[in-house]
This record gives structure tokens, C-alpha cells and sequence, in this order.
């Protein structure tokens, strides 16, 4: 086996929630040293979200594992200067706080880039460190509302439906993932890194495939809205109603009409010449929907499945978590990871989704407790066993009660 492509390279990750602790779990999962900083007492803002567990949050450790744990107070002089020996010794900074936020600390990429200038730095944030907006704060919600995708989805007529998925971070943090491996690919040839400025609107806007066109290539006459179920420039493309759940169906080719057609609505209905063409179906779209939900609604999403399989039209059941997690095909990609946990034994968690032919990216070391690294990083920065043990007496470094006796 190959070393993973990130080996050797060394990530401060100064983040916290989502966006930046998804970018740099991604980049341990691809070998990176990552070292999560944390605030004392609180630690990550992810801590205290939801699932919890005998005091510990699903949701933090689903975005940190595979990282090392520092808690530093860097309102201390002690603690900051830990914090430059540290990012002296990095190659990437991950940061996801409000443009100046980090400078007011030293933390900036102006500062560190001096004395560090081969860093490669990558802020996050909800819009970015330039324009009007730059100084808000934001979460994915607001990128979502802002982004024009929210317009486009639910039912016509009624408010949008929250999309239920972190939808703006796990996309701009995935965005970090490659814009810092492009700069650390730069920074071979020229010896320098760079700042990388990413925003959560930035990245919605960019994710429109269709929206933006329509408007720019129509002058401004066309605004794609909510369409429900179905997608009018793309029929058949929509959600179906069975006797017992939902399915989709994916037959806005001609290939794929022309096979679904008589297996709903009969060799007439097959042959109707207004649907032969994908502008003809779009244009009779109302003719088209009542004969596939008659076909669905009378059927089990089995049934369903089973006879649209047979003639080979793209489809799959709307299937919930729990569906999911037990798919053979999740299952059989392994896409679930167990790890072991100082507190809670064995735990299952989602696994990254990059599959390498010469290495193994599944992270097996679950994410850190608040400061349980704190020694070993002190230690590997030269601090003197007397020095770390005043730090820890005196909160410069910080670390919750479970870690005594399991620091590594």
C-alpha cells in the first residue's frame, strides 16, 4: 500500500461547527496531521450540538475524528506563544471565524505568513472576506436563503422546507479540501503559500447548474421557482407516491421514455407522437404525470421498483436514514466506520467518500476529548515537563476530567 497523499503535511484547524472542522477531518482522512485548537472550558461550538451521548456529541465527533486535541487559552501571552511555535510548524491553517476576528488575535494570515511564509491559510466564512456583506456573521441557513436554491425548492405557493442537510458548509467545506490541495500543489513550484478565501454564499451561487443561465441567457425574463415534484424542463424527472412510501423516477431521456412509456400507460399511450421528443414531453407535461401516478399509486414502492428495474428506467425508493445505514450498497463502499471511543467503546460513524486504489483513507481514530493532546504537543514543541505541568495548573492549557490518564 501507498502512504496517503496528505502524509507529512501538518493542519492547524482553528475552527469550529461544520465548514471548517469537515474540511480538515477530510484532510486527515487523506493522511494530514491534524491538530484541532479549542477555547477552555467550552471548547468547539459542535460539543453542545445534538446527538449526545454520555456527554458526548455525536455531532463533534462525526466532524473531528482522526485529529489530535489542544486546548489553549490565547488570552494568556503563554498560550499564544504556543500557538505561533505551533503554526510555525504547519503547513495549513484552517480558520471559520468573522473576517478580522482572528487578526484582532494575531492569528491572521498577514501575521503568520511572515514568519511561517510557506503556510497555506483558508478561512471560511458566510460571505467572504471583501464586499459589502464581508462583516456579517452567517450560517448555512442564511447561505441556503440567499443563494436562490431555497426559492426553487417545495411546493409553489408555500415557503420553502428547510433542506435538513448542512447543505453550504459540507460544500464549502469540501471546496476547501481542493483549493488547499491546489495551493499546496502551487506552493512546490513558487515555495509560498497563500491565503484562500472561501464563503458559504460564494459556493451555493456556484453550485447552480441551470438557474443562472436561464436568467443570464434569457435577459432577465426567466427565474426558475418551485416546481414540487417534478421538474417541467425535464420530463419525466420527479418524486412518485406509492401505497407505502415514495420513489423517483429518472426518465427525461428518450432512451428511457420510450421504455417507461408502455409500461404505464400502454402501447397507445406509448405511441403518442407529442411525447417523442423531450420539448414535446415537457410541453404536454400535464398529459404525461396522471398516467405515471395512476401506474405508482396503485402499487408498492417494491413493485415499483421491480417493474421499472425490469425495463431498466432509473429509479430508487425515497428512503430514510435508517434505510441508509442498512443498504447493502453503503455497506459494501464502506461508507460506516466503527471506531473506539475512550468513553463510549465502539462507535459508528460515516466514513469519507474518497476511495484510492493504493491507500486506505478510512479514519479509525475517533475525535479527540477537549485537550487530550495537550502534553504531547507541548512536548513536541520543546516545552520542558515543568513548563506544561504550570500551563495546566494555571488554564493556559486546558483539559476536560476524562482525559487524566488517557493523554497519547
Amino acid at each position: 500500500m501507498q502512504a496517503r497523499p496528505l502524509e507529512g503535511i501538518r493542519v492547524i484547524d482553528y475552527s469550529h461547527f461544520l465548514a471548517g472542522p469537515y474540511l480538515s477531518r477530510c484532510l486527515a482522512a487523506l493522511g494530514a496531521e491534524v491538530i484541532k485548537v479549542e477555547r477552555p472550558t467550552e471548547g468547539d461550538a459542535g460539543r453542545h450540538h445534538p446527538y449526545f451521548i454520555k456527554g458526548q456529541s455525536g455531532y463533534f465527533l462525526q466532524q473531528n475524528m482522526g485529529k489530535k486535541g489542544l486546548c489553549v487559552n490565547l488570552k494568556d501571552a503563554r498560550g499564544q506563544e504556543l500557538m505561533r511555535k505551533l503554526v510555525a510548524t504547519a503547513d495549513v491553517f484552517v480558520e471559520n471565524y468573522r473576517p478580522g476576528a482572528l487578526t484582532r488575535l494575531g492569528l491572521g494570515y498577514e501575521n503568520l505568513s511572515k514568519t511561517n511564509p510557506g503556510l497555506v491559510y483558508c478561512s471560511v466564512s458566510a460571505y467572504g472576506h471583501t464586499g459589502p456583506e464581508s462583516h456579517r456573521a452567517g450560517f448555512g441557513l442564511i447561505a441556503e436563503a440567499k443563494s436562490g436554491i431555497m426559492a426553487m425548492v417545495g411546493m409553489p405557493g408555500e415557503a420553502p422546507p428547510l433542506l435538513r442537510i448542512a447543505l453550504g458548509d459540507m460544500y464549502t467545506g469540501i471546496h476547501g479540501v481542493a483549493a488547499i490541495n491546489a495551493a499546496l500543489l502551487g506552493r512546490v513550484k513558487s515555495g509560498l503559500g497563500q491565503h484562500i478565501d472561501l464563503s458559504l454564499y460564494d459556493c451555493l451561487v456556484s453550485m447552480h447548474e441551470y438557474a443562472a443561465q436561464c436568467y443570464t441567457l434569457s435577459g432577465g425574463t426567466v427565474v426558475p421557482r418551485q416546481t414540487g415534484h417534478d421538474l417541467p424542463d425535464s420530463t419525466l424527472y420527479g418524486v412518485f407516491t406509492a401505497t407505502d412510501g415514495y420513489l423517483v423516477i429518472a426518465a427525461q431521456v428518450d432512451a428511457a421514455w420510450k421504455r417507461l412509456a408502455p409500461l404505464v400507460g400502454g402501447e397507445a399511450f406509448a405511441a403518442d407522437t407529442r411525447f417523442h421528443s423531450a420539448a414535446g414531453r415537457n410541453e404536454h407535461r400535464l398529459d404525461i404525470l396522471p398516467v405515471v401516478r395512476a401506474w405508482t399509486e396503485v402499487r408498492t414502492v417494491a413493485e415499483c421498483l421491480a417493474a421499472l428495474d425490469a425495463v431498466d428506467v432509473p429509479c430508487a425508493k425515497v428512503q430514510d436514514i435508517q434505510d441508509v445505514l442498512n443498504d447493502p450498497q453503503i455497506q459494501a463502499r464502506g461508507m460506516l466506520v466503527r471506531q473506539h471511543h475512550p468513553i463510549l467503546g465502539d462507535v459508528e460513524l460515516l466514513n469519507t467518500p474518497f476511495r484510492f486504489s493504493g491507500c486506505d483513507t478510512t479514519i479509525h481514530e475517533a475525535a479527540p476529548l477537549m485537550g487530550q493532546h495537550n502534553r504531547w504537543i507541548a512536548e513536541e514543541l520543546g516545552y520542558e515537563s515543568g513548563d506544561i505541568d504550570a500551563m495546566m495548573r494555571d488554564g493556559v492549557l486546558y483539559q476536560e476530567a476524562a482525559v487524566a490518564g488517557r493523554e497519547t
